[in-house]
């Protein structure tokens, strides 16, 4: 029987068992084509209330049992993604118009992410802490309680696993909530694996629904941490949110990633770079390299080179055609996009390759003789647009990388030592040297500051541990302690 048979959960919402969701159903719509994919259940505000108070009754238990227990299912879940990876990944190229290569990326990093989350329960989470008084002192990590993750619709499946995997192994119960969008290769892939993975019921709920669900999963009571991906706009607001109600808000938001272009860098390197950079899965990551800074003596041959290479990439359906770039996730997106691409060469850029679109194609596009002030370079377009603005100095070079309100990636291309030192000027949580700025691992502490974020909340034992763990101060000793009243 496959993983994702639609006669296990269409029309509904999953709380360890599947049943439908407190406000009706929806389609699950393929953007390439506009075709029809599955029904899926609505979650209503009531539905996330519901789920919260009754994934704290099963988080006590889960917490409690032995640790090789929680490792086991995490182990199972991972094989369970190598075993049905080819069904997985279907869902995702049609569901979230990616590129096949992008969907089998997913589900190795998320079979990944379950193996390296199995290794939490055993992890050392604790410290002997030396005392004045005649006593032991000790500080350990215990289990937040209840995680809201709020993941979005452009890597659905590994920006959701990357918070459940690890909150769930350390002893936490989950409540989903993935973009509408998305939410089969976002959410029902999950509480599927899961559930074969013999999950214990209760512990992981799927609220796939509107605003209504994503406010109730962050006020309910019971969260005590909630895992958030998506704008910066709305981690504002779930910030503030969680910063008035005393939660941790664990926040991976947008980015405007600045590619450096070095003298005397390879331009074909950089440019095969640079266009994986800004064109790997429509542009539609927070990674995505959405200002190249090239050094003035590379600039009129860089921008040659990238329109070039874009005017050959293949667009198109990816699941009937071999394509580099699939579809726009929907039509408010390609409208915004769109929208920046004219404001700026009505600003006076020139268009060097692309700016046109059919239905939900949007061609990779070059923009040369940009300023900084101008829409598509100022601003996160989320889309295949690469700005490129020449830079004469190092020093100049690090002030315009610095000059965003963002900071997550940055890439340099180049001589090492130069590149090391603008490394060490530019504040942003990700630097990547002789690559471009889209990058990830399972194992590494992954973050952006500023407006990318409230810093490294995923990936890596130490810092899974923080995100999902509280730490508790605990004292013992031999007899009952001598006071003076």
């Amino acid at each position: 029987m496959p993983l994702l048979d639609t006669d296990t959960w269409s029309g509904k919402i999953f709380n360890g068992a599947w049943t439908p969701g407190a406000a009706g159903t929806y389609d699950a719509v393929e953007p390439a084509t506009g075709a029809t994919l599955g029904v899926l259940g609505r979650a209503a505000a009531s539905d996330a209330e519901h789920a919260a108070a009754t994934a704290a009754r099963a988080q006590r238990d889960w917490a409690a049992r032995p640790y090789p227990e929680r490792a086991a299912v995490l182990r199972r879940a991972g094989a369970l993604f190598a075993e049905h990876a080819a069904e997985i990944q279907d869902w995702i190229v049609r569901e979230a118009g990616s590129i096949p290569p992008k969907a089998e990326l997913e589900t190795g990093f998320a079979a990944s992410l379950c193996h390296e989350a199995a290794a939490l329960p055993s992890h050392p989470q604790g410290q002997v802490l030396p005392s004045a008084q005649d006593r032991w002192s000790l500080a350990r990590r215990r289990p937040a309680g209840v995680v809201s993750v709020i993941a979005p619709f452009n890597f659905p499946l590994i920006l959701s696993m990357r918070s459940v995997a690890p909150a769930l192994a350390l002893g936490n119960a989950v409540l989903l909530k993935p973009d509408p969008r998305t939410a089969v290769c976002g959410g029902v892939v999950l509480a599927r694996v899961f559930q074969e993975a013999g999950l214990p019921e209760g512990l992981l709920h799927l609220l796939p629904g509107g605003a209504d669900v994503g406010e109730a999963v962050v006020t309910a009571p019971q969260v005590r941490v909630v895992s958030f991906t998506g704008s910066t706009a709305a981690g504002r607001r779930i910030g503030e949110t969680c910063g008035r109600l005393l939660k941790r808000a664990h926040l991976e938001l947008g980015g405007n990633n600045a590619l450096i272009v070095l003298p005397g860098a390879d331009i074909d390197k950089a440019v095969s770079a640079a266009a994986w950079g800004s064109f790997l899965h429509q542009g539609q990551i927070c990674m995505t390299t959405g200002r190249h800074l090239v050094h003035h003596s590379l600039h009129e041959d860089y921008v040659d080179a990238l329109a070039a290479k874009a005017d050959k990439l293949p667009v198109g359906d990816p699941a009937t055609a071999q394509v580099a770039l699939g579809p726009i996730i929907d039509r408010n997106q390609l409208d915004h996009i769109d929208t920046l691409v004219r404001d700026t060469v009505s600003a006076g850029a020139r268009l060097a390759a692309g700016g046109t679109h059919h239905d939900l194609f949007y061609r990779p596009t070059v923009l040369a003789e940009v300023t900084p002030a101008m829409p598509a370079y100022a601003q996160e377009v989320f889309g295949p647009v690469a700005p490129v603005l020449a830079f004469g100095t190092l020093q100049e070079a690090v002030e315009l990388a610095t000059d965003s309100e963002y900071g997550l990636s940055l890439g340099v291309l180049g001589d090492v030592g130069q590149a090391m030192r603008i490394a060490d000027a530019v504040p942003t949580g990700l630097v990547h040297i002789n690559d471009q700025t889209v990058n990830d691992e399972p194992f590494v502490p992954f973050g952006g500051l500023a407006a990318s974020g409230n810093g490294a909340r995923f990936g890596g034992a130490d810092a899974n541990i923080e995100a999902f763990t509280e730490t508790q101060w605990l004292t013992m000793r031999g007899d009952i302690a001598p006071h003076p009243f």
